[in-house]
């Protein structure tokens, strides 16, 4: 079984999932995963798009239906005889799934750690308790849980590879598939993949970006997240100079002139393909403020995390307004030296990424324990 919650997991789950059937085509993979992991020969339980909330009062707000989830999925585990779980990311869910697992008897496989090292060191302690295995991304978190005492391997991050293996459009193909104007650059904006997070963040941002457009001769478009309906846009604005597109996210990445992006998982990629951003992210106000008791770092967009100094600009909550993201962006886009260096130091992601395969290397650790007696 594999579990993931989030448009992200989805993305690493297929892959894996795709590595593993490589490996073993008779094998039979159940669990929560999004179309992709579907679509590499997963049985879905659950859809990621029904696990879509995010934060203290979101969890709530579903915490009978996250009971029937868990409750679902014991019951298959029972019914199928599945010994192997594989836990992707999703902490506030799967960890808490993991204790029961671990009572059960279960071979417990997280891969895409949880922010541990961010959320504070004492869930690393309930992680050892309950985990077989961790399997992990990026190489300081491979140090962390050795220092505790964990079963940790790192294999590098699966974005490096998804990167290299996509296979781009052109600028004109582009321009041309989404009817743009090609005597214009592209102002990208990524809002994340939860209506909530949608209705929170892309207001404010398409009020910034338009007006932005205007005075830097640009034209806005929206990436829009696979498990979400494109029609949620126009009912959160009266603005209509822009345009959604779906299922171009990394043409988008490598064609735009300048992105405003909630934080999470697309500021790697951004980075990935250097595309000088600024950050933003907003929740409710119990989420936030409970986050800021226990949150351990600085900063929260991955590629600052990950670079170890404050590469693209970050509004977070009070700070998320139209007048500053208009102003964060438009002190990059008016100094052209800026707006290189910021370029130049992203490109320095995919070394500290290390470097392909991370998918593969990641079956084959877990078809090891899968066949471990």
């Amino acid at each position: 079984m594999i579990i993931a919650g989030e448009a992200s997991g989805d993305l690493h789950g297929a892959s894996l999932i795709k590595e593993l059937h490589k490996l073993d085509q008779s094998l039979q993979i159940f669990g929560i995963g999004g179309d992709k992991m579907i679509a590499a020969g997963m049985n879905v339980q659950f859809h990621i798009k029904q696990m879509a909330f995010l934060g203290f009062i979101e969890v709530l707000r579903h915490l009978p239906f996250i009971s029937k989830v868990r409750k679902e999925l014991l019951r298959k585990i029972a019914e199928e005889k599945i010994e192997t779980i594989v836990l992707i990311d999703y902490p506030g869910f799967n960890l808490n799934l993991a204790k029961k697992l671990h009572e059960l008897g279960k071979k417990v496989i997280y891969y895409i750690s949880p922010q541990v090292w961010a959320w504070g060191k004492g869930r690393i302690d309930k992680i050892r308790e309950v985990v077989n295995k961790m399997i992990v991304v990026f190489p300081f978190e491979e140090k962390m849980y050795r220092k505790y005492n964990v079963d940790v391997e790192y294999v590098g991050h699966p974005l490096v590879e998804y990167v290299e293996n996509y296979t781009l459009m052109n600028k004109e193909e582009l321009y041309k598939k989404l009817d743009l104007d090609k005597d214009k650059e592209i102002l990208l904006i990524l809002p994340g993949s939860r209506r909530h997070e949608i209705k929170k963040i892309f207001p404010t941002c398409i009020k910034a970006a338009v007006k932005l457009s205007r005075d830097f001769n640009l034209q806005t478009v929206v990436a829009c997240s696979e498990n979400i309906d494109e029609s949620i846009f126009a009912n959160l604005t009266t603005e209509h100079n822009y345009k959604v597109a779906k299922g171009y996210t990394y043409d988008l990445f490598k064609h735009s002139h300048f992105g405003i992006i909630k934080s999470g998982t697309s500021t790697l990629e951004a980075g990935l393909f250097q595309l000088p951003f600024i950050v933003v992210y907003s929740t409710n106000y119990l989420t936030y403020w409970l986050g800021r008791i226990v949150v351990q770092i600085n900063n929260i967009a991955m590629a600052n995390i990950i670079l170890g100094e404050n590469v693209v600009d970050e509004l977070i909550q009070y700070d998320v307004n139209t007048e500053n993201i208009y102003s964060k962006s438009e002190a990059i886009l008016k100094d052209k030296q800026r707006y290189n260096t910021i370029k130049q130091k992203l490109g320095l992601i995919k070394e500290k990424l290390g470097g392909s395969g991370a998918s593969g290397k990641a079956a084959q650790k877990i078809y090891a324990l899968l066949n471990e007696a």
